[in-house]
């Protein structure tokens, strides 16, 4: 289960990827399509959010910071 870390209320627009930044900031940047080339990272929200080891974070479908502990060893 996924648990919310913090609130952005980030609306998520069609062909742009979101993703949290090594500054802990949700950022987005330009999907590359066929001929169309991507790029172009820009910070959307400020959250400052400092990760821990052991955790996948990601932006959810509300478009806030949320994190799950990664499966990692299992057989």
């Amino acid at each position: 289960m996924a648990e919310k870390v913090k609130t952005t209320g980030v609306s998520k627009e069609s062909g742009y990827l979101y993703y949290l930044d090594k500054g802990g900031n949700v950022a987005r940047t330009k999907m590359a399509r066929g001929a169309n080339k991507g790029g172009g990272a820009e910070v959307v929200a400020q959250c400052g959010v400092t990760r821990e080891s052991g955790w996948l974070y990601f932006i959810d479908k509300d478009g806030d910071v949320s994190r799950a502990k990664m499966a990692r060893g299992r057989k």
